[in-house]
């Protein structure tokens, strides 16, 4: 029996397919040098953000890194204000004065992204600690990668969060990689959910590129938190198809091995998804044309109203600086 709705179907798929199409759109128009910060892409990994955020409410908030546009989209921030940030402008959601690492959208229960690795973590669980002292049953996430768990933060959070009880779910994206050092060069092959038993902690791993695989254990998580029952750990395997930074993979310079990048592009989540939702009959391919062409149009929108933007005025450096 299929236990998901068609429409929450629907709606994973179309958000994949619009963090995709923000993620590849960057990466076509960042030879042009006009978008001054590093950009650190997500492509590959859009089931993860998806499946998650479907779950939250707007009160809810998340708490992400260096790569936080699948989340930031995921979670409902509109498409202008981030393009134009990317872009350095006045419009942007930080005004031009975060860049692509440091979105920020309140309204939407995005707080701040950060670029300290593991600095999400601890945020997260404050963000759930006042919630509970103010009794707004709301939860917060915390998204962060595998070398993210190498942080005394890591730990210290999954301590205090199981102390607490607080509702605070850990969501770890292990795409085995912590800037080009593997995974096998920095951590024991143990699944880094399996830490979370040492503090109490419910955890669960699953594959991160399967986005029902990902709503599940989500789910699960979410009611849990929701429910009193205090975080969870997730991790969910992936593989970024780009860069630690900048549009291209890496393999060009030989920081990642050709054939292991190619066997994740035959994994890619949205072809996974898009044969799923074919098979079951949840939509036609002319419906997913259709999909993908709001979405391309969406990305056009948000990239013309970046680039008529204004940038920051000089006279303005100094402001919000204490």
């Amino acid at each position: 029996m299929q236990d998901i709705a068609n429409d929450t179907l629907k709606q994973l798929f179309t958000t994949m397919l619009t963090i995709r199409a923000v993620e590849e759109r960057v990466a076509a128009l960042y030879s042009e040098q006009e978008m001054k910060c590093p950009v650190h892409l997500c492509t590959g990994q859009e089931a993860i953000a998806a499946g998650v955020c479907i779950q939250l409410r707007q009160d809810d908030t998340i708490f992400s890194t260096h790569r936080s546009h699948g989340h930031c989209i995921a979670k409902g921030m509109d498409l202008k204000p981030l393009v134009a940030e990317l872009y350095g402008r006045s419009s942007g959601c930080a005004g031009g004065r975060g860049g692509s690492m440091h979105l920020v959208d309140p309204g939407h229960g995005i707080p701040g992204t950060t670029a300290i690795v593991g600095g999400c973590i601890p945020l997260a669980v404050g963000a759930a600690l006042s919630s509970v002292l103010q009794k707004k049953n709301a939860l917060s996430v915390a998204f962060f990668g595998d070398g993210a768990a190498d942080e005394g933060a890591f730990a210290e959070s999954l301590s205090f969060a199981a102390l607490k009880r607080l509702p605070v779910i850990f969501v770890c994206e292990n795409n085995h990689y912590a800037t080009n050092s593997p995974r096998s060069a920095r951590q024991p092959d143990v699944p880094i959910a399996g830490r979370a038993a040492g503090y109490g902690i419910p955890a669960a791993t699953a594959d991160g590129n399967d986005v029902l695989a990902v709503y599940r254990a989500a789910r699960e998580a979410v009611l849990r938190a929701r429910s009193g029952g205090g975080p969870t750990l997730l991790e969910f395997r992936t593989y970024r198809w780009k860069g630690h930074v900048g549009p291209t993979s890496d393999i060009e310079s030989g920081c990642r091995p050709a054939d292991e990048h190619e066997e994740w592009l035959q994994k890619c989540p949205l072809d996974v998804y898009k044969k799923y939702l074919l098979e079951k009959g949840i939509l036609t391919v002319s419906e997913m044309g259709r999909f993908h062409a709001d979405q391309e149009k969406a990305v056009d929108e948000a990239l013309a109203f970046a680039k008529a933007s204004p940038s920051p005025d000089p006279a303005e450096l100094f402001d919000h600086v204490w």
